[in-house]
């Protein structure tokens, strides 16, 4: 059966229930406060009297019935203005400075008059999110300018006329191979790092400094013009510029020398070799001459060779099927240095096969540097690429007094006709 309740014990819970809601007003983050036991009538007075209060209405008697402001006020900070919240019980048990605890204990509706109104606490400005403009990117400055390779000097004054051509060049017309291209260059390298000897064996390329000796380099053409001769009076092969085209040089007066040229361009016995000499003051002692000397400094030095009657001072091994020489004065300051640094005559032949084409590079023939014992590389002679720069020398007979005959053609012809004609007197033996 249900407890019937009297109105003395259900007065004490009516004005309770009155007090909070005086207390809780409409838009007011006001927390109800947790319940607390019952207290019979007879309790409540006792607890009234023995605390001087008046009763249970007493002012102390509504002070223990309130809730704390500290906690109230707790609440509504983290309730904000949506209303009346439940009590946060991580909140309550968080420490509150002393400062904020003084400000919080304001004047609230139901308190009493008690204490000062707590000041409202400034909010910060809501701030609408603002979206960062990209900067336009600033212009690049324009690259440096690519520094320009400066050009190659060259060494010889024809490259300028002659047409752009690979490193290393053939006969006009003939294909240069790339597989061609890299033997030279293994080849040039193998001679370069060979030594001097007479004999087989690997040869080595020595440069020959532009200008001659009163050049920008004396004491290399003077290094250049030694090595020569010392490999010449070793019995070696050595391999010349000259005025016309790279030749062979040996020593004339050394028999085996001269058995070695002819087994290096693969020749037979038949074919005679010409003697080169430094000055035409020296040619009276190898030939019987029956021309004028002035005929002789109008041709020589230059790309003419006399055939002449030869002397006994010529080593009989040369050239031994025929009375007659042919004589070279080249043109070329380092061949008539070599010459006069050789105690006799050099026989001298065009550096290449028989029936193959003359050679303007030391790369042209490469096949026979096995079996030199120096190279001397003075650069491309002429224009590689002309024809007429690979004839050789022009060949006369002067042999038979008052008249010529042209043995071969080559370089020179026509100022050489005209020589032996019109200053002269001479006549072709033909007519």
């Amino acid at each position: 059966m249900r407890h019937q309740q009297s109105d003395t014990d259900r007065a004490p819970r009516l004005r309770r229930c009155r007090r909070y809601q005086s207390l809780g007003s409409p838009g007011t983050a006001r927390a109800l406060p947790e319940p607390q036991a019952e207290q019979s009538p007879r309790s409540l007075g006792e607890a009234s009297i023995s605390r001087g209060s008046s009763g249970p209405c007493g002012p102390r008697a509504r002070a223990q019935r309130r809730p704390q402001r500290g906690h109230r006020r707790r609440q509504l900070l983290a309730g904000g203005d949506a209303g009346p919240q439940l009590p946060l019980p991580q909140l309550q048990q968080l420490p509150q400075p002393p400062r904020l605890l003084r400000n919080l204990r304001g004047n609230t509706a139901g308190d009493g008059g008690h204490g000062t109104p707590a000041p409202a606490l400034p909010r910060s400005p809501r701030r609408s999110p603002v979206t960062p403009v990209p900067s336009a990117p600033a212009a690049l400055p324009p690259p440096p300018p690519r520094p320009r390779a400066a050009p190659a000097a060259r060494r010889w004054p024809w490259e300028r006329r002659a047409r752009p051509a690979p490193a290393l060049a053939l006969s006009p017309g003939a294909a240069l191979g790339s597989a061609r291209m890299a033997r030279a260059a293994r080849a040039l390298a193998r001679a370069a790092e060979g030594a001097a000897g007479p004999g087989l064996g690997r040869a080595r390329l020595v440069p020959l400094p532009p200008g001659g000796a009163a050049g920008p380099d004396p004491h290399g053409w003077r290094e250049a013009v030694a090595a020569a001769a010392g490999a010449l009076q070793a019995g070696g092969l050595v391999a010349v510029p000259t005025d016309t085209v790279y030749g062979v040089a040996c020593l004339a007066q050394d028999s085996a020398a001269v058995r070695s040229i002819y087994s290096l361009k693969g020749r037979n016995g038949a074919k005679p070799l010409a003697i080169c000499l430094g000055d035409v003051e020296r040619l009276y002692r190898y030939c019987h001459v029956n021309v004028p000397d002035e005929l002789l400094r109008d041709l020589l030095p230059g790309p003419v060779t006399l055939v002449l009657q030869r002397s006994e001072e010529l080593n009989k091994d040369l050239n031994p099927f025929t009375s007659l020489v042919g004589v070279r004065i080249p043109d070329h300051s380092f061949m008539r240095d070599l010459a006069r640094a050789c105690s006799g005559p050099l026989a001298l032949t065009s550096a290449n096969i028989s029936s193959q084409g003359s050679t303007l590079t030391v790369s042209e023939f490469q096949d026979l540097w096995p079996q030199l014992s120096l190279i001397i590389d003075g650069g491309p002679i002429g224009d590689i690429w002309s024809s007429e720069c690979r004839l050789g020398s022009t060949v006369v007979d002067l042999s038979v007094s008052g008249k010529f005959s042209i043995i071969r053609p080559g370089c020179a012809l026509t100022p050489t006709v005209e020589i032996l004609r019109q200053k002269y007197g001479l006549v072709p033996e033909s007519s």
